[in-house]
């Protein structure tokens, strides 16, 4: 039997609160799906560049990676430097070091660097601490 003035939770006040629950829980998930924002991305030479780093191949080579800079053509200096970036990030995240042994790398010569449809690679390896 239940206390006078208390009511358990059915009918209407049931669904309300699911609603209430439902809708907070949504609006977390919005904002957390938003991402940074173009005022939060790192600028090389005054231009934003989208780079990524990858295993060439996790299973037998963990150390080894590519990267690829895209818009190389907006800058070849600020290309260069968003990979360095993007390279020493990779290894920090990988490996807790930022030594890297490029390849081909941000201090390869102009014309030993390796570029295709706008879009510039190194490889390197991470040098493990």
């Amino acid at each position: 039997m239940e206390k006078k003035g208390t009511y358990p939770l059915t009918g209407s006040k049931f669904r309300m609160g699911r609603v209430v629950l439902t809708a907070a829980l949504g609006a977390a998930v919005f904002v957390s799906a938003c991402g940074t924002s173009s005022s939060d991305r790192i600028l090389f030479d005054g231009k934003a560049f989208r780079a990524k780093a990858k295993a060439v191949d996790k299973r037998n080579a963990p150390t080894d990676f590519t990267v690829v800079v895209n818009g190389v053509s907006a800058s070849l200096d600020g290309a260069r430097e968003a990979g360095r970036h993007e390279g020493t990030k990779f290894c920090i995240d990988a490996f807790g070091t930022s030594k890297i042994n490029w390849k081909v790398g941000p201090d390869t010569e102009p014309q030993n660097l390796r570029i295709t449809d706008n879009k510039l690679t190194f490889t390197g390896t991470c040098q493990r601490p």
